[in-house]
């Protein structure tokens, strides 16, 4: 096995172990027995646990990124983004369960920091742009757009989270679930919502 070929087992190994028992929970050991090599090759290629971590991660953090921004860059009308940006999420979960695992086990959506969090969050500031936009075009105050994103953004994030799992009903009706809510939701949006007062 070459070097190269022997890092990437190294990271495959890792991403496994990372996603079934959380950073903590793996070590050296574990990725060095799996891959059937010694430790110290493993600090050789990593420097320790961390540096895989970090590699993996880093990996899983750019492909998800790809698919988001991919599905919001093509542009067209926001009904259509929110229908791509949902499929892009829950694609990169089928494909892609171990990554997606990692990402949110150390950093879920609900928490305020950590890479998933990040990531989500970068997701929203692109959303915002394009709320703020549809906002001023049917009379609704622009400024609301970043907590509308954050709404938006979060509610995909949180499905996806429950979707790892479930697998049930079928990505496609996820998706569409999504944004029936969203959607439905958003084209009748009053202009100055209020709560309803109790009696």
């Amino acid at each position: 096995m070459t070097a190269s070929q022997r890092r990437e087992q190294l990271l495959e190994v890792g991403r496994v172990l990372f996603a079934e028992k959380g950073f903590e929970g793996t070590s050296v050991e574990e990725i060095a027995a799996r891959a059937e090599v010694s430790k110290p090759v493993v600090y050789e290629h990593f420097g320790g646990k961390e540096g895989v971590y970090a590699v993996v991660v880093d990996r899983e953090v750019q492909a998800l990124t790809a698919a988001l921004t991919g599905a919001l860059a093509e542009g067209g009308h926001p009904k259509v983004l929110v229908e791509r940006t949902a499929l892009a999420l829950l694609g990169y979960i089928e494909a892609s369960e171990d990554g997606f695992r990692i990402l949110v086990r150390d950093s879920p959506v609900a928490q305020a920091t950590g890479t998933f969090s990040s990531l989500i969050g970068d997701v929203a500031s692109q959303v915002e742009h394009i709320l703020g936009e549809h906002f001023r075009a049917n009379g609704l105050d622009p400024r609301s757009a970043p907590l509308y994103a954050q709404m938006l953004v979060g509610m995909v994030a949180l499905t996806g989270q429950y979707w790892l799992d479930a697998r049930s009903p079928r990505k496609t009706e996820v998706a569409a679930h999504l944004v029936n809510l969203a959607w439905n939701g958003l084209s009748g949006m009053e202009k100055r919502p209020t709560l309803t007062r109790p009696r």
